[in-house]
């Protein structure tokens, strides 16, 4: 019988929540040995609550005192580059939550020092680990879309700015385009079987602030003196790939509409493909127009989705299978980002290199 994977996590926000609860699904092969974090009481409280016998407030300390297989990065977006290299030239595997990084140099420096060391870099793009990604995907593998060379991918907000980190670009690197268009975006990617980008064109929005309606609002997290709103509200791009797909992204913190909305849609040469929340397939039968969907609940379900892309991730780690997540796609999705900024700034269509 192989030994157990002793993981560590690095920052204790929201995410870690997910992260260490799907750790304490495989106790039988895994064992969280040591958390770190900033700030010393919240780290203190999270390694209590969770049985963690060491915490830290410095990473460093953290992986030169600890022989760990594997290291969750749930910092906020500028820390994961530093988070991540620190572990990979310890030869660890390292699962960093998306973005990669702040930009695409950040996510090359991260890529070539995994490289180096032949350590694991997964980046944590969890839609992939979705039910309704494993209904669509098997749509589109058994060739029911044919050739997809027109996607959508949307994920809008009426009044969804997290605000603290989120809404400061010195932590996140951006708006809603870093924050949440990566999910859908790479979702696209992922399902029309990986396609290279090869530009982009996109504007941005920063129109409404911070400051929304009294009401329901969405996510928010720990907020401070210390952060500034300077990032957009609303991102709107078309990215061209290589096999001659071209995508439609609309992503917003804060938008004037009815309610938040969030699907992506694929379009083939035998047959189109939604998932809003449910998968739904538009093709032709027997001469006729046709929709089709799935007997039982096929929209994404949270059940399960964090603990399948840890159990994943140790997987690898005790290297039993491939990883369906890596570096490599990360960077591609942060060169994605960069070009839709640099269009938005210029006003030019952006090649992606």
């Amino acid at each position: 019988m192989k030994n157990k994977i002793k993981v560590g996590i690095i920052g204790t926000g929201s995410i870690s929540e997910f992260h260490v609860a799907g750790y304490k699904k495989l106790i039988d092969v895994c064992e969280v040995e040591a958390v770190c974090d900033i700030d010393k009481v919240k780290v203190e409280n999270f390694a209590k609550k969770h049985g963690i016998k060491n915490s830290y407030t410095d990473y460093n300390e953290m992986l030169a005192n600890h022989k760990l297989d594997g290291v969750s990065v749930c910092t906020w977006n500028s820390v994961h580059m530093d988070a991540s290299i620190a572990a990979l030239e310890k030869k660890m595997g390292v699962l960093c939550e998306k973005p990669m990084a702040i930009n695409a140099n950040e996510a090359i420096k991260m890529q070539e020092v995994a490289k180096k060391n032949n350590s694991l870099l997964m980046i944590g793009f969890v839609r992939r680990f979705g039910n309704d990604t494993e209904i669509a995907k098997d749509f589109i593998d058994k060739g029911n879309l044919g050739d997809i060379y027109y996607a959508k991918a949307k994920y809008l907000r009426r009044s969804g700015s997290p605000g603290g980190w989120f809404k400061d670009k010195r932590y996140s690197g951006g708006g809603p385009l870093i924050d949440l268009s990566v999910h859908v975006v790479d979702l696209v990617k992922y399902l029309a079987n990986n396609p290279k980008p090869i530009s982009a064109y996109g504007v941005t929005y920063s129109n409404l602030g911070p400051n929304r309606a009294k009401g329901a609002s969405g996510y928010l997290v720990e907020d401070g003196d210390q952060y500034q709103f300077n990032v957009e509200d609303l991102a709107l791009a078309m990215i061209k790939f290589d096999n001659g797909m071209t995508l439609f992204v609309e992503t917003s913190f804060n938008l004037n509409i009815k309610k938040d909305e969030n699907s992506i849609e694929l379009f083939g040469t035998k047959g189109g493909l939604k998932i809003s929340p449910d998968v739904e397939l538009y093709t032709e039968l027997a001469d006729r127009f046709v929709d089709v969907s799935c007997h039982g609940a096929s929209a994404l379900s949270f059940t399960g989705l964090f603990e399948r892309e840890i159990a994943h991730f140790v997987d690898c780690l005790r290297g039993e299978t491939s990883c369906i997540s890596t570096g490599q796609d990360g960077l591609e999705i942060m060169k994605i980002i960069d070009a839709v900024y640099e269009s938005a700034r210029t006003n030019k269509e952006i090649l992606i290199k």
